[in-house]
């Protein structure tokens, strides 16, 4: 499991942590006569199964889905996803829980509404704080050392200088103005140890020194760095706008 992902998984736990405790304070879909330490359980397990639910849902619509610069139709994709299922649990886990028995179905469609509109919050909320913000690294005037990472630089590529970083399934590979090499890295890993030098984040699986770039182009809505060297390095939608405004390109 990736950084990103533990973070993500964070977020939504807490979320639906949270959103636990508003239901169980509020007494939500009838539940107020009963005990508040077993309301308390019950929204906490089912908010739990929601949020595990909405993560596996948010890496299927990341990955086969355009989402990126286009957060509210993310948002309308999960909500969609997540609600559906959500409505038929909740009306079967309440009437079992706290009645001993199903409920009929002609208690199903007043659930409907109020399940999406806790859904809708939780998804809105995910997606809007999930947003992605490039990582940028930024190289220390006078600084009598190098970045961290330089020290990982195969032998042959020692005191090269770096361009560009690319991931490549449990490797990076290191482009530089000597040729390029592959190590085994995660990038997330590589970010931290590449403060000291000036670039940024350009996608999931780039990082980009910014005195490397020569010119960018556009294409099929999405944006390229040229690099030294002749490299070609893609931008990210959900990066594009905070790198423009950088000045990167």
């Amino acid at each position: 499991m990736t950084a990103e992902h533990r973070r993500d998984l964070v977020r939504s736990a807490s979320m639906a942590a949270a959103a636990a405790v508003v239901l169980t304070v509020t007494g939500a879909f009838d539940t107020g006569s009963e005990p508040l330490a077993k309301r308390l359980i019950y929204w906490l397990v089912v908010m739990g199964i929601g949020s595990l639910w909405g993560q596996l849902c948010n890496r299927l619509i990341a990955r086969w889905a355009k989402i990126e610069g286009r957060p509210w139709l993310h948002i309308f994709l999960l909500t969609v996803m997540v609600a559906a299922p959500m409505c038929f649990s909740v009306w079967a886990a309440t009437g079992l829980f706290f009645h001993g028995e199903l409920y009929t179905l002609s208690d199903l469609p007043p659930l409907v509404l109020p399940v999406v509109t806790v859904t809708a919050a939780v998804c809105t909320l995910t997606v809007l704080l999930g947003r992605a913000v490039p990582i940028q690294t930024h190289a220390s005037p006078g600084a009598i050392t190098p970045a961290r990472f330089m020290e990982r630089m195969p032998p042959r590529l020692c005191g090269a200088r770096l361009i560009a970083v690319e991931a490549e399934d449990h490797y990076l590979r290191l482009h530089t103005d000597r040729g390029s090499d592959l190590i085994l890295m995660r990038l997330s890993d590589a970010l931290n140890e590449l403060d000291g030098l000036e670039g940024a984040q350009t996608h999931r699986s780039w990082w980009v020194a910014q005195d490397a770039v020569r010119g960018a182009s556009r294409g099929d809505g999405r944006a390229t760095l040229t690099l030294d060297g002749g490299i070609t390095a893609p931008v990210s939608r959900r990066y594009a706008r905070t790198l423009r405004d950088a000045g990167w390109y």
